[in-house]
């Protein structure tokens, strides 16, 4: 049986992991009383009895609980933004070349930003496989579910006396920092951070990811793309998908409350359009988060997740 400790519990990610993991016949999940919750030294004993502690935390938080913990055989997943590009810490991607390995024996696994694991789904088997160049200029642009903000923006959403601005699509991270770009600048090997276009949507989850190319940036077949996203990608979790679309539509909405990712290729001969299509808490939060921890456990990824 794997002790598993979520610190951070009453989070949107948190929330979701605890009700999934309380399904498993294979984790005991371990709790702390309401009182104990923000005792540093209760935290501390609770953190390194487990052996698998999620960190479901703002990022200055998910810092200070990390160094709480000092049992060498106790693995940590961060959710937070925190130890995506830290040294000694394992990107949790999987998918990747060589990474589920990677994952498998590391103690420190940082669980993907939403946004950043449908550019990366898209962008890194192109630049691993020499097609696009690194230094290639790029725009990306990605729709998301109101549940990606947590538990404020939902409470925004959901009022009844909520502003009508809400009603239509916002766009957000318009300075271009978005913390999301240092991971997918260091994950894919990029020369320079792409132009990168989030947005809100009045919807609860679900998350559309669009790069869009001209075949003159490839260094070689622009047909050649589905082929090798289905290679690099054999699924179940990320699948390349043709004649995908809703009728000449492609909803954000599609793989809400599922852990898969798809891809997709359309366009035409010279303009050719990425998409990648997964909830935010799927593939993109909670879901990422099972996947490593299977990985972490030595028992099928796939276990307990919605495919």
């Amino acid at each position: 049986m794997t002790r598993v400790f979520i610190d951070g519990s009453a989070g949107t990610t948190g929330l979701r992991l605890a009700s999934r993991l309380h399904e498993r016949r294979d984790i005991e999940l371990l709790t702390l009383p309401e009182d104990k919750r923000k005792d540093p030294d209760a935290r501390k004993e609770i953190m390194n009895r487990a052996d698998i502690v999620f960190l479901c935390l703002p990022d200055a938080a998910a810092i200070e609980s990390a160094a709480l913990i000092d049992n060498p055989a106790t693995a940590v997943i961060d959710t937070s933004t925190a130890h995506r590009t830290a040294e000694g810490w394992t990107y949790g991607f999987p998918e990747l070349t060589g990474q589920r390995d990677r994952i498998a024996g590391s103690r420190r696994v940082a669980n993907p930003g939403c946004h950043a694991s449908g550019v990366i789904a898209l962008l890194y088997p192109l630049i691993h496989s020499g097609l696009l160049e690194p230094d290639t200029p790029l725009s990306c642009f990605s729709l998301t579910g109101y549940s990606g903000g947590g538990k404020k923006m939902i409470a925004e959403y959901d009022s009844e006396t909520r502003s009508p601005l809400l009603d239509a699509p916002r766009m957000y991270g318009i300075s271009q920092n978005h913390k999301h770009l240092p991971e997918i600048v260091r994950v894919c090997g990029l020369k320079q951070a792409p132009l990168f276009f989030p947005v809100v949507g009045d919807f609860y989850s679900g998350m559309e990811v669009v790069i869009g190319l001209h075949a003159s940036q490839l260094k070689g077949p622009a047909g050649d793309l589905l082929d090798l996203y289905r290679s690099f990608y054999p699924g179940p979790i990320i699948h390349a998908d043709a004649n995908a679309d809703e009728s000449g539509f492609l909803s954000a909405a599609a793989f809400s409350g599922r852990d898969d990712l798809q891809i997709t290729v359309t366009g035409g001969e010279e303009r050719i359009v990425l998409t990648a299509r997964f909830d935010n808490l799927g593939k993109g939060a909670s879901g990422a988060a099972l996947q490593n921890m299977n990985i972490l456990m030595g028992v099928p990824e796939t276990t307990g997740l919605i495919l």
